[in-house]
């Protein structure tokens, strides 16, 4: 077992991880803001007091927050969570209106408000696309090369040889479909489609369950099928696929978020394996232990994550505004001002409520609670 990494190490790596996502993703809010005509007035990496800022020839104030857990872009015109234009924004001489955010039209402001989540995923993309073309797209054809003895797999008939085509209505292509399909869907009982000597087999299996511990002993409760897989081959890929293969691995990748957070919404998955930022922090400071190219597959999959999450249709995200956008969209106009001042704050406190819980499983994954609850016994 690899020893845990120390306190300051774990921060350094948080930093590192969380610092230039969400620089980046503001990044994006501002250029195609600025792109647009629309003036930023702020952008703040971290919340919270200024540690340390500028003033660029635009008059954009750049600055350090002294919590590094988030950031904005504040553009002209910014003067409610919910972007309305109120009466002060109604009060500035026509020249300066002009260079606020609510001035321009509905799909400048969609365009702004998106270009946060896609920077992230494009971001990730890249790195998967450094990847690919340096270790390939490995493969292995989804075959049982093996069935393990009192498996799921055994007690749906499948044997040595045999290849998987479907599993959960879901075509499976590789061993890694299968292997992620199962993952993630520990104790359900799913549908199955194989083929043996040419002929296609349907039934149904219940995926097993496992509890695995990884190098730093963080137990995790898994789907197994109890099928071995043969060697996988890298295939080497070139400059013009490896972008094809970038987006299909971010593609699986949001594939799995979607089928978690189902699985949570239904019951099916525990809401405790919800992680917050000193989860995040950890896992940061692991895979930092690891090496390099662990540490830079992390940043990969935190970017996508910050990018579908800011998507989600939830006010005071990103995604909450785009929602809006559609319904100002569709009706033709605006979303009524209060309804909207509402739901931001019924948002806001949806967000907060989020963060305090899972930093209190993050909290408990550390063993904290025990501690505690063994010094007041």
């Amino acid at each position: 077992m690899i020893e845990a990494p120390g306190i300051l190490w774990t921060i350094a790596a948080f930093l590192l991880v969380i610092g230039p996502l969400v620089f980046v993703h503001e990044l994006g809010h501002y250029f195609v803001g600025r792109w647009f005509g629309v003036k930023a007035e702020a952008f703040s990496i971290g919340f919270g007091r200024e540690i340390a800022g500028w003033t660029d020839r635009r008059g954009t104030r750049w600055k350090v927050g002294w919590l590094p857990l988030g950031g904005y872009v504040r553009f002209a015109g910014d003067m409610n969570p919910a972007s309305q234009p109120d009466p002060e924004w109604l009060a500035l001489p026509p020249e300066e209106r002009a260079k606020t955010f609510q001035a321009k039209p509905l799909w400048q402001r969609a365009l702004i408000v998106l270009a946060g989540p896609v920077t992230n995923f494009l971001v990730a993309i890249l790195i998967l696309i450094g990847f690919a073309l340096a270790f390939g797209d490995l493969r292995t054809p989804a075959v049982a090369n093996s069935v393990e003895a009192g498996s799921a797999a055994e007690a749906a008939g499948i044997r040595p040889g045999d290849r998987i085509t479907a599993l959960g209505g879901r075509e499976i292509e590789t061993f890694n479909d299968l292997a992620r399909f199962a993952r993630l869907r520990p104790a359900e009982m799913v549908p199955l489609t194989f083929v043996r000597e040419g002929r296609s087999i349907e039934g149904e299996i219940r995926i097993g369950v496992a509890v695995e511990q990884d190098r730093f002993g963080n137990s995790y409760r898994v789907g197994r099928l109890g099928i071995g897989g043969g060697m996988p081959q890298a295939t080497p890929v070139s400059l013009l696929a490896a972008p094809g293969v970038a987006v299909r691995q971010t593609v699986e990748i949001v594939q799995d978020m979607v089928s978690a957070i189902g699985q949570i919404i239904t019951g099916r998955r525990s809401v405790k394996e919800l992680g917050g930022p000193l989860k995040i922090a950890e896992i940061s400071g692991q895979q930092a232990a690891l090496g390099l190219t662990p540490f830079i597959f992390l940043v990969a999959l935190i970017s996508i994550n910050l990018g579908f999450i800011n998507l989600l249709p939830v006010p005071m995200l990103d995604g909450g505004h785009l929602l809006f956008y559609a319904i100002e969209g569709v009706t033709r106009r605006p979303v009524n001002p209060v309804a909207m001042e509402w739901a931001f704050r019924g948002g806001l406190v949806a967000l907060l409520a989020l963060m305090v819980f899972v930093t209190t499983n993050d909290l408990a994954s550390f063993g904290v609670w025990n501690r505690i609850a063994g010094l007041i016994g």
